[in-house]
């Protein structure tokens, strides 16, 4: 299960922001702790880690047309990495 903890790299305005203080963020399966992120990254990206934030994210309410329902719920991990590494998104 650790090597399916990680869903996806997130690309975004605040994340990337972020990458300058060695942090990135994740988007991650909702039943996955911290320690299995933590070697899930490690294991793909050959990097240290230093520090897991996780955040669950609530479903938001959508409309498409005249049809109403909701998005997933998800979970956000945020992913410190030792001073100097980084993880090469390109």
């Amino acid at each position: 299960m650790d090597s399916n903890a990680l869903v996806a790299l997130i690309h975004t305005e605040k994340g990337t922001f972020q990458e300058e203080k060695g942090k990135y963020l994740f988007s991650v399966r909702k039943d996955s702790t911290k320690h299995q992120i933590k070697k899930a990254v490690e294991d793909f990206y050959k990097v240290d880690v230093i520090k897991i934030n996780t955040i669950s994210m609530p479903g938001k309410a959508k409309r498409v047309r005249m049809q109403e329902g909701y998005t997933s719920d998800w979970k956000k991990a945020i992913v410190t990495l030792k001073k100097g590494q980084k993880i090469d998104i390109r």
